[in-house]
């Protein structure tokens, strides 16, 4: 079993706590400590005389495990009543066996509920996957995970000005829209979530940017959705509030 596999199994099951030791000598810390806090994990890496900590995501923790995986020659973790140990020989061959263990239960506390995003993991939303922010199959990809909770988080400060206003439609432009990456998402939260009836006008002075942001309109079959070069200065629009 290939060490990425290993990884992929332990960090999938639920992991609680895991130690990284006998470091080898591309190693910067004699010992790395991980557990599971309230928000996330918490990386103890220990040197000689000093313990630096790193906060790490559920959607990180696989990373930090494949980052670190090649720089230690043993990995006790510990999911829910099982204890995984993995072994690296010299030679760098890999033995991996799992034990019960009491040692360490995932209580079913505040941290190990997944938090809910307005656009969750799992949605296929064509804008986001040609971002490289979401595969194919709509999983979020593991080093866009920041981009994905801060547009998330633009996303809920428009939720909480419309949520209680009962729109049924809603006209908005955007002066200056340039390649429009938000905009396509607004639209989609508009239109795909709230089931608004929505008309937003992308306007910027780019002909080119213009050109390729109605042709990805087009392609995601946003028809509510369109851009035009302009600019604020003298632009009125067709439609009524």
């Amino acid at each position: 079993m290939e060490i990425n596999e290993i990884i992929k199994e332990i960090t999938g099951q639920g992991l609680i706590k895991a130690v990284f030791s006998k470091p080898k000598k591309t190693a910067e810390y004699k010992k790395i400590n991980i557990s599971l806090g309230d928000n996330g994990y918490m990386a103890e890496a220990f040197t000689e005389k000093q313990a630096f900590h790193k906060n790490l995501s559920e959607h990180e923790i696989e990373g930090y495990f494949a980052d670190n995986s090649e720089k230690y020659m043993q990995l006790n973790a510990w999911t829910s009543g099982i204890e995984h140990i993995v072994l690296v020989s010299k030679k760098g061959n890999v033995t991996y066996k799992k034990k019960q263990s009491t040692q360490c239960e995932r209580k079913p506390a505040a941290h190990n509920r997944k938090k809910q995003y307005l656009i969750e993991e799992g949605t296929i939303v064509p804008p986001l996957v040609d971002m490289g922010i979401f595969t194919k199959e709509g999983k979020i990809v593991r080093t866009m995970y920041d981009k994905f909770r801060q547009i998330n988080r633009f996303i809920e400060l428009i939720n909480d000005e419309i949520k209680n206003r009962n729109y049924k439609s809603i006209n908005i432009i955007d002066f200056g829209c340039g390649k429009s990456y938000l905009t396509f998402i607004v639209y989609y939260y508009l239109v795909e979530i709230m089931h608004i009836d929505a008309h937003i006008t992308g306007l910027d002075l780019k002909e080119d940017v213009i050109r390729d942001c109605n042709r990805a309109a087009q392609r995601y079959g946003y028809d509510g959705l369109k851009f035009e070069i302009g600019d604020i200065k003298g632009y009125s629009c067709e439609k009524k509030a």
